[in-house]
């Protein structure tokens, strides 16, 4: 799938100093910004769904003392 992207020309100024200096492609660092980005933004979501559901009672939640004790760390 091709996109267009339109990036300020501070932006594109940036990436082009990050390939010069790379010798990477601008394709290469639009990829990974958008994978970085995507992760990210995913792993909102799923930390305000667990979040939810703690609010909400569904999900169970330990103390640090009951972790401890479970890993015999309180010896």
């Amino acid at each position: 799938m091709n996109e267009i992207i339109r990036l300020s020309p501070d932006m594109e100024l940036r990436l082009d100093r990050l390939t010069s200096k790379t010798g990477k492609s601008r394709a290469y660092y639009l990829e990974q910004f958008i994978i970085d980005g995507l992760e990210d933004v995913e792993a909102d979501l799923d930390a305000d769904a667990i979040e939810r559901r703690i609010e909400a009672g569904t999900e169970k939640v330990h103390s640090s003392a009951d972790v401890r004790k479970a890993l015999g760390l309180d010896d």
